[in-house]
């Protein structure tokens, strides 16, 4: 039974640190950006890349998660934030945050 409950510890840890990523892509450098515009001063895609696509695919076509690649056709921009926050389904919350989070939900809003 032991040898069972830790297969399944072991087995929800790797697939939940595949869809993790780290979440926090600032590198501390300051591009000049005043704050007005932060979902443009972030790189979206970048972001995407780190923290989704190992389960959203990095082509949003999907792989152990939904895909994503004509997202915005369905949910609103502020559905997808939530999303992004709140999690849904296996998708764990806070994966991603803060500017980050805003940026990304933006640009999935824009694939219809």
């Amino acid at each position: 039974m032991k040898k069972k409950l830790l297969a399944a510890i072991f087995g929800a840890t790797l697939v939940l640190g595949a869809c993790g990523g780290g979440g926090d892509t600032d590198t501390g450098t300051d591009d000049g950006a005043t704050g007005d515009d932060t979902a443009s001063a972030v790189d979206a895609e970048a972001v995407f890349q780190q923290s989704c696509a190992s389960c959203h695919g990095g082509n949003l076509e999907g792989a152990s998660a939904p895909a994503l690649d004509t997202v915005g056709a369905d949910l609103s921009e502020d559905e997808i934030h939530d999303i992004i926050e709140n999690g849904q389904g296996g998708m764990p919350p806070g994966l991603i945050k803060g500017d980050d989070a805003d940026a990304v939900a933006a640009w999935l809003a824009d694939k219809q």
